[in-house]
């Protein structure tokens, strides 16, 4: 009954809208009130988890988005993007797709993708004609990419729960990620062909020269995915060293080569950055420690049970695991929902022959779908505070992306497991 009077609270507080934290904060007080448990026993163990140099690569990747966005390193992904595909009809919303992918790349989260491309791209889309609730919800659709296209915080910490490689985990997200890419787009020129009064974002111009100098321009900011993804991927920088990288390369370069930073913006962003640090942290904290209760009730043996007591047919058990990882990701952030679902869910997939690292792109899709879909979808409400445009007018087109291009990824990753693995696998074996 413990578990069921914990669930509810959890679900009532953060559907009312306390934070993450507070709300298993709560959750806390209740099984230390009424659960004959000794939370002290607790504390010491989501401390001692904490003191993994895996996490330090959480804040310092927060940290560098926070830094790109001040600096402007993302305009010119912006620029480039729009030259190459925004010459025809659409074109330049796909490149928003396109651009929140290499930004994505870069910062690791969903929330700084959303807050930078938003920014530069809306006022673009607006004045090419775009319809607001379109051009809203294609942005707020794109921006869970952060979390497939590596690196990801949210693949760092399955790996850290998990004790999974990282790069495996890394690795297993790109194809999905690649074919939310192309079919966002699909559903985008779809959607847009009875708009007949779309401005092109490029006038007539000499593209071999104009290409060369968006390209020249790109360049500083291009690097930034090579020296993190190549070093990790070489095997020359750990996670947590190329975060560190990355922090440094940004901050010259936002200074001195796109000129978007000064002394102002810079420590804004870095206290910007370390409010949000905060956060996670404490929310990691909190939702550890509530793990751990789960795990030491058997929470995730019972719900093995209960599953298989349903269904032993593995398509029916992989659609139900899916169904309760987008309940979880509708009521929280990213980061929560994965730290709560992977103990819990990862026993029952494994049982039906599921590999971890497959798992990891399942539930990395999952929770970036459950954040902008309606009733609660955190993304869905913070794009409209980014672009302006209200929820109601993004609901319509936001759903359509979601049957028709979150959902067949989903689809895909979970039952063609060589849409995860194929690529961990091939650059292991070399």
């Amino acid at each position: 009954m413990l578990i069921i009077a914990c669930f509810l609270a959890l679900c009532v507080l953060l559907v009312i809208g306390v934070s993450v934290p507070m709300a298993f904060g709560a959750v806390l007080l209740l099984i230390a009130t009424f659960g004959g448990h000794d939370v002290s026993g607790f504390m010491p163990a989501g401390h001692w988890k904490m003191t993994s140099i895996v996490l330090l690569a959480i804040p310092l990747f927060i940290l560098a988005g926070a830094i790109m966005e001040r600096g402007k390193i993302a305009l010119p992904l912006v620029q480039l993007a729009e030259l190459l595909i925004g010459r025809i009809k659409g074109g330049l919303s796909a490149a928003s797709v396109i651009a929140s992918a290499i930004f994505g790349s870069i910062s690791g989260s969903a929330a700084a993708t959303l807050t930078c491309i938003g920014t530069i791209m809306m006022p673009h889309l607006k004045r090419a004609n775009y319809p607001n609730g379109l051009a809203g919800a294609l942005i707020v659709s794109a921006s869970p990419l952060g979390l497939l296209i590596p690196p990801s915080a949210s693949q760092i910490l399955y790996a850290w729960v998990t004790q999974q490689s990282v790069l495996k985990c890394f690795l297993s997200t790109v194809i999905p990620g690649l074919i939310l890419v192309v079919l966002l787009i699909i559903v985008n020129f779809g959607l847009l062909r009875k708009v007949t009064n779309l401005k092109l974002a490029i006038k007539p111009v000499n593209f071999p020269r104009e290409l060369g100098v968006r390209s020249w321009k790109a360049f500083p900011a291009l690097l930034m995915p090579l020296f993190i993804l190549g070093g990790i991927y070489g095997g020359v920088m750990t996670p947590t060293e190329a975060a560190g990288v990355a922090v440094i390369y940004a901050i010259p370069v936002g200074f001195f080569v796109y000129k978007g930073l000064n002394k102002e913006n810079f420590w804004a962003a870095i206290k910007e950055a370390g409010i949000t640090i905060g956060v996670v942290m404490v929310m990691v904290f909190m939702v550890l420690i509530v793990s751990r209760f789960l795990i030491f009730e058997d929470i995730p043996g019972l719900a093995k049970t209960l599953v298989f007591s349903i269904s032993d047919n593995p398509i029916i058990i992989l659609l139900m695991v899916n169904l309760v990882m987008i309940l979880i990701g509708m009521l929280m952030d990213d980061i929560s929902g994965l730290l709560l679902s992977a103990p819990l869910l990862l026993p029952i997939v494994t049982s039906v022959g599921m590999d971890p690292i497959h798992f990891a792109a399942v539930l990395g899709v999952n929770l970036g779908m459950a954040n902008i879909t309606p009733p609660t979808a955190p993304l869905l409400y913070l794009g409209a505070r980014v672009t302006g445009v209200s929820v109601n007018e993004m609901m319509k087109p936001t759903l359509i992306m979601i049957f028709f291009a979150w959902l067949p990824t989903l689809m895909l990753t979970t039952f063609v497991p060589a849409t995860a693995l194929w690529l961990p696998e091939l650059v292991f074996a070399r």
